[in-house]
This record gives structure tokens, C-alpha cells and sequence, in this order.
């Protein structure tokens, strides 16, 4: 793989699970762009957004992109990410962009789930019924991003690790596909 590959998407739509089978299955560098933050931080992303707000939390991400933005990587971006002034064009121009679909109730069910809840500091004290309304509500505030990426994939089906497996597969030929095509 010569490009990079941003995966974007809403939060539960699978980035990261399909970003860690996609990097087993065929050997590309994964890199987590939210763990990479902490990691340089040394904060959780929930720590930071709550100390420095979105605004600033927001540069710090965008100035992170950019640092881990290096060939032959798949990145997977925060759900926020695309949605700051330049940031789809900036990836566009500087790999292939991958947008990772689910239905709202399969995001629900997943946002809800307590780990995925305790480490999203804009869902963390909501209860079911208002996470659902906000998935609803953030995906049409965010979908207009997301639809600036070069290519769609549906993440339904990762359940399970042989679900996550197969669909990852999917995923890895579909980027071969697409990158020999740049």
C-alpha cells in the first residue's frame, strides 16, 4: 500500500475494530487516531475534551492527523474528525478516504453498550433514549462530511470476530481495488 488510508465514520460504525482486523489481516500500520492523542497527551480523549473543550480538542485532533498521516498507513479517525473545516479535502488529497456505514439502530445499540458510552465524553452521563436521539441527530449534522469520501463500505457485520473477520477481508480487497486505481 503506497497511500494512506483515513477510515471515517460515525462513532460505533467500527473504525478502529476494522482498522485492527484490516492491520492483522494484511500487515498495514494501524494507527488509532484517538489512542494516538491520549497516548501523546497522556490523558483519555474524554480527560481532554472535558479540560479543553471541543474547539480546542478539535485542533489538537486536526494537528494529529497530520502527524500520523504518513504512506502505507490506514488511520483511523475520530467520528469528529471529517467534520472540521478542511479536513476531508486535506485527506483527500493526501490518501483514500473510506467511509464506514450502519444504520442508526445498529450505532445505537453499540453506543450504548457501557464500553463504548464510558469512553465518549459526549454520551457518557446520556441515557439510551437520548443517545438515540443524538446518533440521529449528529448523523445528519455529519453526513454531508462523510459523503465527501472517496469510497463507502457497509460495517454492519462485526458483531462477532468471524463476522469482523470476513467483513475486514471485504474491506482489504476493496481498498486494493481503489488504491491500484490512484
Amino acid at each position: 500500500m503506497t497511500k494512506t488510508v483515513f477510515l471515517i465514520g460515525f462513532p460505533g460504525c467500527g473504525k478502529t475494530t476494522l482498522g485492527r482486523e484490516l492491520a492483522r489481516q494484511t500487515g498495514w500500520p494501524l494507527i488509532d487516531l484517538d489512542e494516538w492523542i491520549e497516548r501523546q497527551q497522556g490523558k483519555s480523549i474524554k480527560q481532554l475534551y472535558g479540560e479543553m473543550g471541543e474547539e480546542r480538542f478539535r485542533e489538537v485532533e486536526r494537528e494529529a492527523l497530520q502527524q500520523v498521516s504518513l504512506a502505507g498507513r490506514v488511520v483511523a479517525c475520530g467520528g469528529g474528525t471529517p467534520c472540521q473545516p478542511g479536513a476531508m479535502a486535506w485527506m483527500n488529497a493526501h490518501g483514500l478516504t473510506v467511509w464506514l456505514t450502519a444504520s442508526a439502530e445498529r450505532l445505537v445499540a453499540r453506543l450504548c453498550l457501557p464500553e463504548h458510552r464510558a469512553k465518549r465524553p459526549q454520551i457518557a452521563s446520556l441515557t439510551d433514549e437520548q443517545i438515540a436521539c443524538y446518533v440521529h441527530t449528529k448523523m445528519a449534522e455529519r453526513a454531508p462530511h462523510y459523503a465527501l469520501a472517496q469510497l463507502q463500505f457497509d460495517a454492519t457485520e462485526i458483531e462477532t470476530a468471524q463476522e469482523t473477520e470476513i467483513t475486514a477481508r471485504r474491506l482489504a480487497r476493496l481498498i486494493e481495488q481503489n488504491l491500484s486505481s490512484l
